[in-house]
């Protein structure tokens, strides 16, 4: 099982190389808080806050993941180079479609040289 890495509150942080590494690995997830069910609802995962990520041949974020509790919902691959070679973030857009009475998502986002980071959980109340 592979070591997963958590964001910390970089606030609390002293070490400036620290929140850089933090926070540029850590995946965020944007949404509305509620969502009606049976209609498409759209969840942005972004890559890094303040800080920026680098995209090197060997050193760029792999993939970005979104999960409602432990179900996968979707997946985003990349390649070296899908940001010109420059340091930015990594934002994808998932479109899914709830059916319960809650979502709990998180994201996970994987760096080639820094491992496997995982969101903080966002809860979404489904409506009718």
């Amino acid at each position: 099982m592979p070591k997963v890495n958590r964001y910390v509150d970089i606030d609390t942080v002293e070490r400036e190389a620290k929140k850089d590494y933090i926070d540029r690995h850590s995946p965020f997830v944007h949404c509305a808080d509620t969502a009606k069910k049976g209609e498409p609802f759209t969840v942005k995962v972004k890559v890094g806050n303040e800080y920026s990520h680098p995209d090197d041949f060997d050193h760029y974020i792999a993939y970005v993941q979104l999960w409602n509790g432990e179900t996968l919902l979707g997946q985003a691959t990349f390649t070296p180079g899908t940001l010109g070679n420059l340091k930015g973030h990594v934002e994808v857009d998932f479109h899914i479609v709830p059916t319960g009475n809650k979502l709990k998502l998180s994201a996970m986002s994987y760096c080639t040289k820094h491992g496997l980071w995982e969101s903080d959980p966002v809860e979404v109340t489904v409506v009718d």
